[in-house]
């Protein structure tokens, strides 16, 4: 599946999209937003689909908003349509499987948010990330000042932010950023690596692990315990569970039917 801005592949179960105007620097536009709102609906409806990577062709994953496109935007626009923008960039949080970026050079403003919403961020050593959304007199609106704070805290969110300050992956890893950094040449070799780990993995456990996590950033201990609580009792005596202890002790490879 194939679009002007993006491309959708898949290698077994785990499914690319991939950002391609590398002749634009991969600039995020009107025409990215929907045709990520299309392939986003097309994986929620195929099952088969396990885990997700998001990666860009070109040498820069993304310089961020096309400057063209936020000269036309007033207030009236937002308006109508940051809910539905802000809905994209976090949608992969709602989905059962795991959401993996893939980044390398410039990853920029509106791309910084876009990989954000990911669960994981994988970065090649030439990554460099800035949100610099102040500088054009605005603060990031999609999910730029609450996700990037989660992740490394208030102070180094402001740094970021309020200095619009550009730091490279080995930094960004050092503050929680991303989560690993690889050499540009192995950068998907790792991404499909972690993502093809997972997929082999049983289903409801990465659905409830992913939830989990989820639900210990946002809300209270009490709260996540009694989710643990939960998931457990649903857990415990499924099918796959049943399997994963029979395959292990049986040394074998287990077969998950998510069930």
């Amino acid at each position: 599946m194939a679009g002007k801005a993006l491309l959708f592949t898949r290698e077994d179960n785990v499914a690319i999209i991939t950002l391609n105007r590398p002749e634009a620097f991969n600039t995020v536009s009107q025409e990215l937003f929907e045709e990520l709102s299309e392939h986003q609906r097309a994986i929620e409806q195929d099952r088969s689909i396990r885990a997700v990577i998001i990666n860009a062709n070109g040498d820069h994953f993304s310089a961020g908003i096309d400057l063209n496109m936020l000269r036309q935007v007033d207030s009236q626009h937002i308006l109508e349509n940051l809910t539905w923008l802000q809905n994209l960039y976090g949608r992969w949080q709602e989905w059962p499987i795991p959401v993996i970026a893939a980044i390398h050079g410039l990853c920029y403003g509106s791309a910084v948010e876009l990989i954000l919403g990911c669960d994981i961020r994988i970065a090649a050593e030439d990554t460099r990330l800035s949100i610099p959304e102040v500088r054009f007199a605005l603060s990031p609106d999609m999910g730029g000042t609450t996700r990037l704070t989660k992740l490394v805290g208030s102070g180094q969110a402001k740094r970021l932010i309020m200095g619009c300050e550009e730091i490279g992956a080995a930094e960004a890893f050092a503050i929680g950023l991303v989560e690993i950094v690889v050499p540009r040449e192995k950068l998907m070799e790792r991404a499909m690596k972690l993502a093809k780990k997972m997929t082999s993995l049983p289903p409801v456990a990465i659905n409830f692990a992913k939830k989990g996590i989820n639900m210990a950033a946002d809300g209270s201990v009490a709260a996540g315990l009694l989710f643990e609580q939960a998931q457990s009792t649903f857990c415990c005596g499924t099918e796959d569970q049943k399997e994963a202890i029979d395959a292990f002790l049986q040394k074998r490879k287990p077969e998950f039917k998510g069930r």
